[in-house]
């Protein structure tokens, strides 16, 4: 794998931190590294191999010389920015939901549909947290015994929201149990000690964005238009980590037993599943691993061709900075195979 020249826009937020510390664990090669904020981040350090690196502003000049900007400071500045990257020559590794649903950029989940890869025009998007964590979980099942229908519903911790909203929970928890009246700027309810649908506009279908994400991005990925998918996203008093109670209704019957067998030696996936111990995939566990947990395998018993599971997975991780430099591996991967041809 060759060297690359790496850009990370939004590099002080959760997920920008995360990417800077997922390129190191993975060993990524880096030649050079800009890190790239707000104007109110510039002259922050981050460490990077053990060296301190300056947090820069984010400007349309950016991006002269980078091979890969991976962006994560939202979908307004990824829209004002993303062209400029573009235009350098850079491939956009894109976290936010500006381009998601355009047609023209592959939404890539590497376990799921890497082959979309080959089809992108600099800019390839990270699905949404949520849906990336479920497609993972489902993928190998549905290509085993075909998927009809699934039904899910989210446990959302508040990483999903940034690092203002994980301090939210963690200042409510200490105001608490100190009798002091708990304060909120971030949710538009008390979090810790309670749960609420998901913080996002409900749209005129009565679903809310998180629930319309999960349903569109799946299907684009899964390459099914018309797969049913009935989502229910709810926001939790968790630190780290997404968890999911999963239907699904499949094209024939799949036992338990033939459905741990598939999901152990699935990519991306770790079978935490021991009925006797009481042991099943918890957001506490799935936080730091890479893979997304899953458990509580069993039969539907309103449906013989259902199955139910509980999954977890890493929001800040696999649900968007892991994944987005396993997009990255995989281009680097497309590149080896292209110079390996000529």
């Amino acid at each position: 794998m060759n060297a690359q020249h790496i850009a990370i826009a939004g590099a002080t937020g959760a997920v920008g931190v995360e990417i800077l510390r997922v390129l190191e664990r993975r060993n990524f090669p880096v030649a050079s590294l800009k890190l790239l904020a707000s104007a109110r981040s510039v002259g922050k350090t981050l460490e990077f191999k053990g060296k301190p690196h300056k947090v820069e502003e984010l400007k349309a000049s950016s991006f002269k010389g980078v091979d890969i900007a991976f962006f994560s400071a939202g979908a307004t500045r990824s829209r004002e920015f993303v062209p400029h990257a573009k235009a350098a020559g850079a491939v956009v590794i894109d976290n936010s939901s500006a381009f998601r649903m355009d047609p023209n950029v592959p939404l890539v989940v590497p376990e799921v549909n890497p082959g979309d890869l080959a089809r992108h025009d600099r800019v390839i998007a990270v699905p949404n947290c949520s849906a990336i964590i479920m497609a993972t979980a489902i993928w190998p099942l549905h290509r085993a015994v075909g998927i009809r229908k699934v039904v899910v519903s989210t446990y959302q911790s508040a990483s999903g929201a940034g690092a203002a909203a994980m301090r939210e929970l963690e200042d409510q928890v200490h105001q608490y149990a100190e009798g002091k009246e708990v304060t909120r700027s971030v949710f538009p309810h008390q979090i810790a000690f309670n749960l609420f649908s998901h913080n996002t506009k409900v749209a005129e279908n009565g679903y809310n964005e998180e629930e319309n994400k999960m349903v569109e991005e799946t299907r684009k990925m899964f390459h099914m238009p018309e797969l049913a998918i009935l989502p229910t996203c709810i926001r939790v008093p968790v630190l780290r980590a997404h968890s999911e109670a999963i239907s699904l209704d499949l094209e024939k019957p799949l036992s338990p037993a033939e459905a741990r067998a598939i999901l152990e030696k699935a990519p991306g996936v770790k079978v935490v599943d021991d009925p006797a111990a009481n042991h099943f995939p918890m957001p506490l566990e799935a936080s730091g691993d890479l893979d997304v947990h899953v458990g509580r395998i069993r039969r539907d018993l309103s449906n013989p061709n259902g199955l139910a599971l509980f999954v977890a997975g890493d929001q800040l991780l696999k649900g968007a900075a892991w994944n987005a430099v396993q997009i990255a591996e995989e281009l680097a991967k497309l590149q080896s195979r292209a110079q390996a041809a000529e």
